[in-house]
């Protein structure tokens, strides 16, 4: 699998040949200001919640490429709205298999409203698996033991954290959430964007090697082979 890292919480996953992008939010991050948002690739459009820094290019990814969007209820009605019609609605605890292999939805502990202020309907994380391999895509979340879950039942080879504090989980607990879902390589997300979470990066991947896990941080617009 190649990882592309877009700013904050976007990256871009390819599957099977198949590129899946999460949480679309370029144009507005400064920090991102290098990235060609027209250029970006996705076949699939995966967004956690409706808050403005996860989905703020979702509608002009979706018209552009006419990428498959996968979101809860709330989104899909929002996103029809905007006139975006290739759509897959979901809900914490559901599975679709799709061509590259399944994308199961799981809880995330956070809030969710939409750009115009309407409701965005429940928080969501993925595990998404394929023949080269599972990974876990959390979102936007507060440390939850529902995360016991998905290692009780799934192997998990990398996992997308946030680790930005004050809106999420921090690092600290992100090390705790890498033992309840069995996976100790974690790229990290949801940091630095904003005043409000930034971190200090060098402490946040020592806790991580101190605990005999693995932090990657992703420099914006790299490419990360899994």
């Amino acid at each position: 699998m190649n990882i592309t890292y877009y700013g904050h919480s976007c990256f871009g996953v390819e599957v099977k040949g198949k590129n899946l992008l999460f949480d679309p939010f370029i144009s507005p991050n400064e920090l991102a200001k290098n990235i060609d948002v027209n250029k970006v690739a996705a076949d699939y459009i995966l967004i956690s919640h409706g808050h403005e820094d996860h989905i703020a290019d979702a509608v002009a990814i979706a018209k552009r490429t006419n990428a498959k969007v996968i979101c809860n209820w709330e989104i899909y009605n929002w996103l029809t709205k905007q006139g975006v019609e290739n759509i897959h609605p979901m809900n914490c605890g559901g599975k679709v298999k799709l061509d590259f292999g399944n994308v199961k939805c799981v809880v995330a502990q956070h809030s969710s409203s939409l750009p115009d202020g309407s409701y965005g309907g429940n928080p969501m994380g993925f595990v998404v698996e394929s023949t080269e391999g599972n990974f876990y895509y959390a979102g936007d979340t507060a440390l939850t033991y529902d995360m016991k879950l998905i290692g009780d039942y799934r192997q998990i080879d990398f996992s997308f954290l946030p680790i930005g504090d004050n809106f999420t989980m921090g690092a600290d607990n992100a090390i705790i959430a890498c033992d309840f879902i069995r996976c100790n390589d974690i790229i990290g997300m949801h940091y630095d964007t904003f005043g409000f979470i930034k971190i200090d990066k060098s402490e946040a991947v020592s806790k991580f090697e101190r605990a005999g896990k693995k932090l990657t941080l992703m420099e914006i617009g790299t490419q990360l082979k899994k």
